[in-house]
């Protein structure tokens, strides 16, 4: 089997590993706070979801859409997140990869879940039993609402990511390099092999 085929499936399986685990946490999360709280602070959790995956999509663009030299001008002047921007770029595969299907499809489906809690507590709320028409119409709002910012949000960010890529990138290798420094927790790999576009 190729040498890049086999990384290739070992990556996916990897990644498809990570997307079970951290979207059974995201939503155990969700459900144990949600099920705690009033409805409106529940909507505001909604469309931080939202905003989260919306976010992380336009990283994972971004990552595709810059280019290496700008950061080898910074890393030759020692600027701290330079050398992470390098490894992001030149893994901007995996990068995106983990950013717009692990996150960003993560955050679609915890936010679709985090919205019907937030129906429910709402028509609960208001006397209204489960399947009546105003629990149904609340339901078909918020679910489009939330559709829309998603969609909506998710186009807005590939303008970002596409025309401040380089800002963007940098931005992110700044807040991985102060986590790996500070926190000692690893986020990028230590090689930066050359697998960019």
């Amino acid at each position: 089997m190729d040498n890049k085929l086999r990384k290739s499936i070992k990556f996916s399986i990897s990644i498809a590993v990570i997307t079970f685990v951290l979207a059974a946490i995201f939503s155990v999360i969700s459900n144990s706070v949600l099920s705690g709280v009033i409805w409106f602070i529940g909507l505001v959790l909604v469309f931080v979801i939202v905003f989260t995956g919306v976010f992380f999509d336009m990283l994972g663009i971004a990552a595709t859409a810059a280019e290496e030299t700008p950061f080898h001008a910074m890393a030759s002047e020692k600027v701290a997140g330079a050398k992470e921007a390098i490894v992001i770029v030149r893994n901007a595969d995996r990068f995106a990869s983990f950013c717009n299907d692990v996150i960003g499809d993560i955050s679609g489906i915890v936010s679709g879940t985090a919205s019907g809690m937030v129906v429910l507590q709402l028509a609960n709320g208001m006397g209204y039993t489960e399947g009546s028409t105003v629990q149904i119409t609340i339901s078909v709002i918020l679910t489009s609402i939330v559709a829309a910012l998603t969609v909506g949000g998710k186009a807005l960010g590939k303008f970002f990511a596409i025309h401040s890529s380089t800002k963007i990138i940098f931005f992110a290798a700044r807040l991985i390099s102060w986590m790996e420094s500070k926190l000692k927790i690893r986020v990028l790999p230590k090689t930066t092999s050359s697998n960019k576009k």
